[in-house]
């Protein structure tokens, strides 16, 4: 990994990112980080915030991040639960008002402008065979960055599409199953973004136990690892003026 300069001297990136604006975001996760003062990035489904519109509130007025995560979380049809929403039957045309709407809803409720995206399931395409398109510059459009999902390697700060990020699905796993990302992310000097949902230990599927999250946060903000955590936008900030 070539490379790059971090403020103060850090020697990598860390974001830690949540999706779906889930009611354990709130109850059980923000706790959590803001014990520790680890600000993070919470990509939230529009209609899901309500439930603890208070609670986002405060998220915000701790420094916490709101990105956009579409308006109605369109995915591939082969998911059953999207069928009816399914990415095959979307234009581009749609996917940008998807964003747009989600923008303006969030910023009348919230009072804030989302500046970086996250694809729901990680899926950037929309329509199908001959005529599927990718919808990665439409999100290049109108944000700093757009977050992946389920990827297989940290972000080189210097080379990577910041509209088309990579983000570790975390969900289910162990601290020393996340450790090792941890530990090459410092190593190389290169930018990790965790992606999360539920934040529960009732053995939920894509879920974060608390303890998992606690474990995170601690090797995050221990100065002898090195790392910079900071939301998804402050650090895209920082990469796209300093990068070569």
């Amino acid at each position: 990994m070539t490379s790059f300069t971090w403020p103060g001297g850090k020697r990598a990136a860390v974001s830690l990112s949540f999706d779906d604006a889930r009611v354990s975001q709130v109850d059980a996760g923000l706790p959590i980080l803001n014990a520790h003062g680890v600000r993070a990035t919470f990509y939230v489904q529009p209609s899901n915030v309500g439930t603890r519109l208070e609670g986002w509130k405060q998220a915000v007025a701790q420094g916490h991040e709101i990105g956009n995560h579409t308006l109605s979380h369109p995915c591939s049809g082969n998911f059953a639960w999207s069928r009816g929403n399914a990415l095959e039957e979307y234009t581009l045309g749609a996917m940008e008002q998807e964003m747009l709407r989600a923008n303006a809803y969030i910023e009348e409720i919230l009072g804030i402008k989302p500046m970086t995206f996250a694809y729901p399931c990680g899926q950037t395409t929309v329509g199908r065979g001959l005529h599927a398109e990718s919808y990665v510059p439409i999100v290049a459009k109108h944000f700093w960055a757009g977050r992946g999902y389920r990827a297989e390697a940290c972000n080189d700060p210097n080379y990577a599409d910041l509209a088309q990020a990579a983000g570790l699905g975390a969900d289910d796993l162990s601290f020393d199953q996340i450790k090792p990302w941890l530990d090459l992310t410092a190593n190389a000097g290169g930018w990790l973004m965790t992606c999360h949902h539920e934040v529960t230990d009732d053995g939920q599927r894509l879920s974060t136990r608390p303890d998992v999250l606690d474990a995170i946060c601690r090797y995050v903000i221990d100065p002898v690892n090195g790392i910079w955590v900071d939301t998804v936008r402050n650090i895209a900030a920082h990469v796209r003026m300093h990068r070569t």
